[in-house]
């Protein structure tokens, strides 16, 4: 893994629970892509323990092109921390990106401080840190429904 990464906090009308829960319920999981991009349901699976493997495949709504996406799960302290590989299905953990996300209850609301290391990214970019802020507005929109 390098030591490319970038950082984006938010802030969300929702509890850690409810939040943590769309990161790791396939059921909601499906919900808060970016626009453009679908998630069906049926290629969601979770093995929601350290060690475990999680699985999707992003749909481009326009092109229908695929993007199989997973990873393995490498800390979960609910509803406070989760930290994952992120890349194919079938990546080792060691040759993945990895996420981290730190929820901390504020005020009645969520911050959430979301890290993706081993890549650049900057807003404006066009690709994954734009993509990231898409889907944490969605995100945004999806748990405070």
């Amino acid at each position: 893994m390098t030591s490319k990464e970038f950082t984006i906090v938010r802030e969300f009308d929702a509890t850690p629970d409810r939040i943590w829960s769309a990161w790791v319920e396939p059921d909601q999981m499906a919900h808060w892509l970016p626009d453009g991009v679908s998630t069906p349901r049926e290629s969601i699976s979770v093995d929601l323990r350290v060690g475990g493997r999680y699985a999707y495949t992003m749909i481009n709504d326009e092109t229908g092109a695929t993007y199989p996406t997973g990873g393995e799960y490498i800390e979960l302290e609910a509803p406070h921390r989760l930290v994952m590989s992120w890349g194919h299905p079938t990546d080792s953990i060691e040759d993945a990106m990895q996420i981290t996300v730190d929820l901390e209850p504020v005020g009645g609301r969520t911050r959430m401080t979301f890290t993706l290391q081993g890549v650049e990214g900057a807003p404006g970019d066009g690709f994954i840190y734009d993509g990231w802020d898409e889907a944490l507005a969605s995100l945004s929109r999806w748990v405070a429904a």
